[in-house]
């Protein structure tokens, strides 16, 4: 076929380009240690931060659901989807997140998709950081709203954009709250306050940070003490299941549920999900040890990779970024740890700027000491071997 041949010969140049991906499979629950495509892999490369996503107290929860509810939501939450389940979860995010109110969407990737999409209209602007997730990109994209971007956690930069566009009748700053590929945590007090004084809103995507920051897990919003207009979030990372959510006020989740296009036409996330994510949401705000050992596994990480002479970014996030520059001599590092045991894929362009090619390592409360020692001995291995530290 001839749509065949032009695909295969554009396939041919992300091959030569080293930017060829494939899947692998994992054999196993979500665990520290798993098989991949049939071989055992120590993995530092999941986003599942608290190993809530093969807690048994979280699958006792879907379980009992599914008994009662069964597999599927068979429609839309306006049509036949919504169950006593998506209501309380909502409401359990809700308090959690210490919103009015809170809405569900069947991923992340939808919920900001949904809020951009729909709340800025033609006339105003949104105010975008450069290293922003894909599904904010997309949704300013989809907005009949102009968007500027501002220099990667910059405020000076962003007061400049700020100051440059007060000729909008209104104005959008939306940030991550961790940044997914730099583990870099956005200044959320300093944009509330320059928002504040240019009256600008503030929207902020937590996915990485829900669970993780903050005294009770509560994200960037409680780690700095403020309250953005539009939190966005994700269940599918340290709260261990699947699906997204706008928190806000109460008329805030009423014009998403009846303007949000990624809403009204998704099919609803299942009941057994909503009853998962709802257990780990409790555990979570009861359990402060899980974020102490993670925090405690992320700092040994950090500073022994420093100390062996790599250049690691981020602030202090499970989110641990080794800069190794080319995009071969990454992959060839990702190859290296995969033959020691170890699933640390290379981060590559366009996912990353081109020479910032990456091990990004994620790291859970679960990974114990020896898999933790193991990592660093291979790192230390590797490196010298490929002559990237002495």
């Amino acid at each position: 076929m001839e749509l065949d041949r032009w695909l295969s010969h554009r396939l041919d140049k992300t091959k030569e380009a080293g930017l060829y991906r494939k899947f692998r499979t994992m054999n196993t629950a979500p665990l520290p240690e798993m098989l991949i495509d049939g071989q055992r892999q120590i993995v530092f490369s999941s986003n599942n931060y608290l190993g809530l996503a093969n807690d048994r107290r979280l699958v006792y929860a879907a379980e009992t659901s599914l008994h009662d509810f069964g597999v599927g939501s068979s429609g839309s939450r306006l049509t036949t989807g919504h169950t006593e389940w998506h209501q309380k979860l909502e409401e359990r995010i809700a308090s959690f997140k210490q919103t009015e109110k809170a809405l569900l969407f069947s991923s992340g990737y939808l919920a900001n998709v949904g809020v951009l999409s729909s709340l800025p209209e033609k006339g105003d602007v949104i105010l975008s950081d450069q290293l922003n997730h894909a599904s904010i990109i997309d949704g300013c994209r989809l907005s009949n709203a102009d968007t500027v971007i501002y220099s990667h956690v910059d405020m000076g930069d962003l007061e400049e954009k700020l100051k440059e566009t007060a000729s909008y009748q209104r104005r959008f700053i939306v940030t991550d709250g961790v940044f997914s590929m730099d583990g870099t945590i956005a200044p959320l007090d300093q944009m509330l306050s320059l928002g504040k004084r240019y009256h600008a809103y503030v929207i902020v995507d937590d996915a990485h940070a829900t669970g993780v920051l903050g005294e009770n897990g509560r994200g960037t919003s409680e780690y700095f003490g403020v309250h953005p207009d539009v939190v966005i979030g994700t269940l599918s990372k340290a709260v261990g299941t699947e699906g997204g959510f706008v928190a806000g006020s109460k008329v805030l989740i009423d014009f998403l549920l009846n303007h949000a296009r990624t809403f009204i036409f998704q099919t609803a996330m299942p009941p057994a999900i909503c009853a998962a994510s709802y257990a780990a949401i409790e555990i979570i705000e009861d359990s402060k040890e899980i974020r102490q050992l993670l925090f405690s596994n992320v700092k040994k990480i950090k500073i022994s990779l420093e100390e062996m002479g790599y250049t690691v970014k981020g602030d202090l996030t499970p989110i641990i970024p080794v800069i190794i520059g080319d995009t071969e001599k990454a992959v060839q590092f990702a190859k290296k740890l995969q033959e020691k045991g170890i699933h640390a894929p290379a981060i590559r362009p366009p996912t990353v700027p081109i020479g910032e090619s990456r091990i990004r390592l994620t790291v859970s409360s679960d990974h114990g000491s020896k898999e933790i020692d193991y990592l660093l001995e291979s790192f230390n291995f590797i490196g010298k071997e490929l002559n990237m530290i002495k």
